[in-house]
């Protein structure tokens, strides 16, 4: 405990010490660590006072380390939260890392309690790559398979730790003198970048995204998810299949491997929209460094440290946005939008719904190869943060991963469409919709819901209900004809239950006629028959009950 206070101390002061040579001394001149009072001031001759603002800030993130920049990474497409100055500024933040020295025999043996060379016939001693959680090394198992050694670096899990409940402070403390903390949300917003890093620093979580990939997309022609040795993977290190791949955006080899540019853009994007629409489960950062290609033309995503999830009922949602997108219904999506937003608090309906009809009249009206997808989402945000919309975390990643992807394309094809490959999924969803068994599902969650309904009457109106039998009805103001009034009461209930009965009638009556199972009169279903038949006796028996009153 005495340890990890000094480390958050030691923190306190470097973070200190950088925002006052930055220029925020006053935002963070005190700060509480434990029962001790932090006041460190930066050297006068090191003070940065050059830039706006905002390149200042991103100037702190990146001397601040890993955590900072991947807060400001993070932060970078909330164009619902932040100013646009700010976006440009963190959009240009890189992760700036510096080689550590491994022994990886030597980690190997530790961690998995194994003779090295027993399992690998060599290792190199230089990493193919460095990131700031970790390295990545090349080696050989003994049977010659090729595989990638992604290595933890030493300490990196206590600095990021550490640095979270710097986070939280500083949240507080901005929370406490001033308004902008809860205007922006941020507690909420420090809690999933909380989530969101220790699942991309924790190898285990990793592994599990990359045997998830394996099974979603273990029966494609398009695809390639690499293998995981189990046996050599825990919290620190993750043992996987070696690619043999072509950089996505190297035009030249992939036309020397008889590999078409424009076919891999089309799959490219298409595997992404499968991700999202059939399994609710994506890469959240496909750029181009992320994503090769094999030599027979098989697509293959690598780094699954940050993936976005989709719960289902979202999913539901997310599919019936894009129908009501293409059926260009400005009413269905403000639905939608508002039952997937976390919270929202709209100024006026009218003007929201407006707006959202702009969008779909710019993208309806414009040549689809002329459509910048970029340009429709950033009006997205615009409306969604004017009309104070604050959407699930997935919603963002999947504006940025799209934006990606969609780059990614271009770049090997400047004519790829978007929406061209976004047609066989909505077919697929209209589909879907119509199908028996939807329409069959979607009839019992009506009729569950109408049982709920009639379980769930209030109680003061069965309590109306019982004194109304027991003749025990009585209102304290004076009303004439008491006895009229109470049969009228009645009267009116038992024709609303009526009409509910008879609607839920219908919805099953339709449900059995699509579907091809039980008697048939010819090529009539037996029970659709009966079903339309005590539907025209409830009417005539509800309009009597009507006209008769």
């Amino acid at each position: 405990m005495f340890d990890k206070q000094q480390r958050k101390f030691k923190r306190s002061a470097k973070l200190i010490s950088v925002l006052s040579k930055y220029g925020f001394k006053d935002l963070l001149a005190r700060m509480n660590v434990g029962n001790k009072q932090v006041e460190i001031s930066a050297n006068p001759e090191e003070i940065v006072s050059k830039g706006t603002v905002y390149e200042r800030i991103r100037l702190a993130l990146e001397e601040l380390g890993p955590t900072f920049v991947k807060l400001g990474q993070s932060f970078s497409n909330r164009e619902d939260l932040l100013p646009p100055e700010l976006i440009q500024e963190l959009q240009k933040l890189q992760d700036k890392v510096d080689k550590v020295e491994m022994n990886v025999a030597e980690i190997l043996e530790n961690e998995f309690n194994i003779v090295v060379s027993e399992h690998f016939s060599d290792i190199q001693s230089e990493p193919l790559a460095t990131a700031s959680i970790a390295q990545v090394y090349k080696a050989s198992l003994t049977d010659g398979t090729e595989i990638i050694l992604k290595i933890k670096k030493p300490d990196v899990q206590p600095v990021i730790e550490d640095d979270l409940l710097l986070l939280k402070d500083i949240e507080k403390l901005i929370s406490s003198y001033s308004e902008i903390g809860d205007k922006l949300n941020l507690k909420q917003a420090i809690s999933t970048f909380e989530k969101s890093l220790l699942e991309e620093v924790s190898l285990i979580n990793e592994k599990e995204n990359i045997l998830q990939f394996r099974r979603n997309f273990k029966n494609s022609r398009e695809s390639y998810v690499p293998a995981v040795y189990e046996e050599f993977s825990n919290n620190n290190i993750l043992c996987m299949e070696f690619i043999d791949g072509i950089k996505v955006t190297d035009k030249t080899k992939l036309l020397a491997n008889s590999i078409s540019p424009v076919t891999v853009s089309e799959t490219g994007l298409r595997l992404f929209v499968s991700q999202i629409l059939d399994y609710g489960f994506f890469h959240a950062d496909p750029h181009a460094g992320n994503i090769l290609v094999k030599k027979d033309g098989k697509v293959v995503f690598i780094d699954f440290g940050a993936v976005g999830k989709i719960p289902p009922n979202d999913k539901e949602i997310l599919e019936n946005l894009i129908v009501s997108f293409v059926a260009k219904n400005p009413h269905k999506i403000v639905r939608y939008l508002k039952k997937m937003a976390i919270s929202y608090q709209i100024p006026d309906e009218r003007r929201f719904e407006g707006d959202v009809e702009d969008i779909l009249d710019f993208v309806h009206s414009t040549s689809l190869k002329e459509i910048d997808p970029h340009a429709v989402m950033n009006k997205m945000k615009d409306v969604l943060k004017d009309n104070r919309l604050y959407m699930p975390d997935y919603f963002y990643l999947l504006f940025k991963g799209i934006g990606l992807i969609e780059g990614v394309g271009r770049t090997i094809n400047p004519d790829l469409d978007i929406v061209k490959s976004l047609h066989p999924y909505t077919k697929k969803i209209f589909t879907k919709k119509i199908s028996p068994q939807n329409l069959f599902k979607a009839g019992m969650d009506k009729v569950m819901n109408f049982t709920d309904n009639v379980d769930e009457i209030p109680k003061e109106l069965r309590s109306v209900l019982q004194k109304l039998d027991e003749n025990k009805f009585t209102v304290s103001s004076e009303i004439k004809n008491i006895e009229k009034t109470n049969q009228l009461i009645k009267s009116s209930i038992i024709n609303l239950i009526l009409a509910m009965i008879l609607g839920a009638n219908i919805i099953a009556t339709a449900i059995v006629f699509v579907s091809e199972s039980g008697p048939r009169i010819g090529e009539m279903s037996m029970i659709a028959v009966l079903g339309f038949i005590f539907s025209i006796l409830l009417v005539v028996i509800i309009l009597l009950r009507i006209t008769r009153k």
